[in-house]
């Protein structure tokens, strides 16, 4: 005999009653806990999620009117709106049952109840719950997918010949399940090659749902990837849904996954490995279908060499490796990039510019160390404050060297890179933590480039 993993929750005084339901109902549910009174209810509410919930209409001595039960009633609904609940008594009629019924109830049993009809009722009960559960996380999919519409549609913007190779890979790994890392400097745009892998594939109609691990609290991370029940917790006041169910027949993107710690590494590993989760404060397993697509500014390789990186999850999640190139190696990219948020600015804040015929080219003569997020948050400044009819490179307040031949002397990349290194530094007066925010890069990165270039403080 199949036993479901549901919780139910028995509210009877009378203790022949709840000993029989309980014995019968065990065959069936893994889960029966009980209550001789309704009194702690609400505590109990609040701390676990119930799928049914038999209650007794009549807790006072010599009342038989059935209004403690609706009560009671209306008071789980309140607390606990996916609840299903069947009232029973044992002065039922059928005014009673139909008045239960309008006030929410799912189901109506008068006692002494026949035994098959009290299983068939809270089985059915049951599956009830299941599907309300079931259309409630649909909803929240679907608010996902029109969020994901609305919000993060954009476009690859890529032409450049450095960009050749990413095309073709996005091209060739979207219609698989191939676990993909992303690498690449902060600011390059790894979301949207993500993105493009997930527009390309077999799952473009379902969620893309997207985690900064960098921004989760170790503490909070199993709650926010799989999920909590109510009062798993302390203020866990409502169930939750993790990301990994959220995503679940589309894509979750893990971006900063270098940053995620030793202890956390494992929980995530264990996950990809067997494809299912269990939320916090549950034993329930559920199986998750997910593509999973990974990206970092940090160089993994190295961290699984001095033990920061778990051999093991690095190649789980690196079955296809993209390696995307910052700005100032794709530079033929900048006009296109610049109509695109040129465009887009101008809409957004009403304004009426035109641009002087010379300006994308000059701007392609910039470090943008910051890559598309720095170029992207410029031209977004420029405009909101430009206050004449054309914008101009006077517009930008571009304080970094132009990195043509004139200004450094070379276009070697490492002599371009050493030199930008060197003027952010200056920049900041030796602050490297200010200076790998100035450059677009974490402090890890910083620390290894010092040391490449033999840069001393």
């Amino acid at each position: 005999m199949k036993k479901y993993s549901g919780y139910i929750l028995i509210v009877e005084d009378d203790e022949h009653v709840v000993l029989t339901s309980r014995m019968i109902l065990k065959q069936y549910f893994e889960n029966i806990e009980s209550l001789n009174s309704p009194k702690t209810l609400e505590t109990k509410l609040k701390q676990q999620t119930y799928h049914v919930i038999l209650l007794d209409m009549n807790f006072s001595a010599g009342v038989t009117t059935g209004n403690e039960g609706l009560f009671w009633l209306n008071r789980i609904h309140a607390l606990s709106p996916l609840t299903q609940v069947v009232l029973q008594t044992a002065y039922g009629d059928i005014e009673l049952a139909v008045k239960s019924i309008k006030e929410g109830a799912v189901d109506f049993l008068a006692k002494p109840w026949d035994k098959e009809k009290l299983i068939t009722t809270m089985l059915n009960a049951y599956q009830q719950a299941k599907a309300r559960k079931e259309h409630r996380e649909l909803e929240g999919k679907q608010r996902a997918i029109q969020q994901y519409i609305n919000q993060n549609h954009r476009p690859l913007i890529a032409s450049a010949p450095a960009m050749k190779n990413v095309l073709q890979t996005i091209e060739q790994v979207a219609s698989t399940d191939a676990n993909v890392l992303i690498l690449g400097e902060n600011g390059t745009g790894k979301e949207m090659v993500a993105l493009a892998i997930h527009n390309q594939s077999s799952r473009s109609d379902q969620p893309f749902i997207s985690v900064d691990l960098g921004a989760i609290p170790p503490s909070l991370f199993e709650s926010e990837m799989f999920g909590h029940e109510k009062g798993a917790f302390t203020d866990a006041r409502e169930k939750r849904v993790g990301k990994f169910e959220l995503a679940s027949k589309g894509t979750l993107f893990l971006d900063e996954i270098g940053n995620l710690p030793p202890e956390l590494q494992v929980k995530l590993l264990t996950v990809l490995q067997r494809r299912m989760i269990s939320k916090v404060g549950s034993n329930e397993v559920i199986d998750v279908d997910v593509r999973i697509i990974c990206a970092t500014n940090a160089s993994l390789g190295d961290l699984v060499r001095t033990g920061a990186f778990r051999n093991d999850l690095y190649y789980r999640i690196n079955t296809v490796e993209i390696k995307l190139p910052p700005l100032r190696e794709r530079k033929e990219d900048i006009p296109l990039l610049f109509n695109y948020y040129f465009d887009e600015y101008t809409k957004r804040y009403r304004k009426t510019l035109s641009f002087a015929e010379p300006l994308p080219q000059q701007l392609t003569k910039y470090g943008w160390p910051g890559n598309i997020r720095e170029f992207q948050h410029a031209i977004e400044r420029a405009v909101i404050l430009c206050t004449e009819p054309e914008l101009t490179l006077h517009n930008f307040h571009l304080q970094q060297v132009p990195y043509d031949e004139a200004a450094l002397g070379s276009l070697n990349l490492s002599d371009v890179e050493r030199e930008v290194i060197r003027q952010a530094l200056k920049k900041v007066n030796g602050n490297l933590t200010k200076a790998a925010e100035e450059l677009g890069i974490g402090r890890t990165t910083l620390y290894r480039k010092l040391e490449e270039y033999g840069i001393q403080i």
